[in-house]
């Protein structure tokens, strides 16, 4: 795994810096934006194809602690590499992805965004609030654009239901299932399953609500292999003037398979969406206040409706899904908002809102099985 610091010198003589030189509009305009990844583990090194491919970047370089990872994606990709953030920031980079572990997140943000590189930095924020303000402070002092890889509002499912319903005010939630669940890989064991997955449909959660951070948080969590949470349950409650909404997200890394499903039932259309099979089909209301109607009727008149199929009662919709790669869908939004100047898809008070809500549900956690963590690798009988 890769860490933002290291040796003092790098692969190659950098040049001078042109990080933060903008347009009169407030961003980077149209020029070719050169481009560095931190971290080129199991995330990174799809940023570095992405910035390597894309016709309006060119990938400068990257930074990570194994030298011979480092070394075999700079020759697949024809860049640099660098041993540490400062040695990127010299080389003249404009933007950079951090995907370096959470624990290392502010070490690596902080001095690309005070140079004025715009930084897209993979979930979540940090690995903790304060961690999370600190990152944030550093880009709204500079003026550098921070953007929080959520890459769940990239998935083609999640983009077919935003285009569909024209934003998602049109669903109105009221009630929110979410599961969320796999088998054990043995990564960010550094950090409780919250952090590590739930943080995902926190972010598109939160998103549904407008941003608006839950009212009330309940959860119940247990340490299984890790010493921290690797199952997770959480109840989110918002009380708003318009009704109540809650979510009930379900996230394990234990599993036996992978299961990555939302369902949210709202005052104007259901809707199911499947992350993994990138599928999704939605009910409206409007489409089916007569049949609804009709059967309300029957109901009220005793008739015998157990013959009927539900299923074939109702006028359902299928998502419309496009192929478009959730990474490239990203990081073409990250390059949008750099050329503009304008607000990231998910910008760091998103992000630190998603952190904020994560943390309340470990805190949760933490008080409802009390002080005594000797019971929480319950399924192992290890104290």
């Amino acid at each position: 795994m890769a860490t933002p610091n290291g040796p003092a010198q790098a692969k190659s003589n950098g040049t001078h810096s042109t990080a933060g030189a903008a347009t009169d509009a407030g961003g980077l305009g149209t020029k070719r934006l050169r481009a560095g990844v931190v971290g080129v583990g199991r995330m990174g090194r799809h940023h570095a194809r992405v910035y390597a491919n894309l016709p309006e970047t060119v990938l400068v370089g990257v930074v990570d602690n194994d030298p011979e990872r480092a070394e075999s994606l700079a020759e697949q990709f024809g860049c640099k590499v660098f041993f540490s953030v400062e040695q990127l920031i010299k080389a003249g980079v404009d933007i950079a992805s951090i995907a370096v572990p959470t624990t290392h997140h502010r070490a690596a943000a902080e001095p690309l965004l005070r140079a004025g590189v715009a930084c897209l930095v993979e979930k979540p924020l940090a690995g903790d609030v304060s961690e999370s303000k600190l990152i944030k402070k550093a880009a709204d002092e500079a003026k550098s654009v921070l953007m929080v890889g959520h890459i769940e509002r990239f998935n083609p499912i999640m983009r077919a239901l935003r285009r569909q319903t024209g934003g998602v005010e049109e669903i109105v939630p009221r009630f929110i299932e979410v599961i969320r669940v796999s088998p054990m890989t043995f990564r960010s064991v550094d950090i409780s399953v919250v952090m590590d997955m739930m943080i995902h449909d926190l972010d598109v959660v939160i998103m549904l609500m407008g941003g608006r951070e839950p009212d009330e948080v309940q959860a119940s969590g247990v340490a299984v292999i890790t010493e921290h949470e690797d199952i997770c349950n959480a109840r989110l409650t918002w009380r708003l003037p318009t009704g109540t909404c809650v979510a009930n997200i379900t996230c394990s890394r234990l599993a036996l398979k992978t299961e990555r499903v939302t369902r949210i039932t709202g005052e104007n259309a259901y809707v199911k969406i499947d992350y993994g099979a990138k599928a999704g089909v939605m009910i409206r209301r409007t489409a089916n206040q007569g049949q609804m109607a009709e059967l309300r009727n029957m109901l009220r008149q005793g008739a015998d409706l157990s013959n009927m199929k539900w299923s074939e009662l109702v006028q359902m919709e299928d998502l419309q899904v496009d192929e478009g790669e959730p990474i490239v869908e990203e990081i073409k939004a990250f390059l949008q908002a750099v050329r503009t100047g304008q607000r990231p898809e998910v910008d760091a008070a998103a992000g630190l809102a998603n952190v904020r809500t994560a943390q309340r549900i470990i805190d949760a956690c933490a008080k409802e099985r009390g002080t005594d963590r000797a019971g929480m690798n319950v399924l192992t009988g290890m104290a």
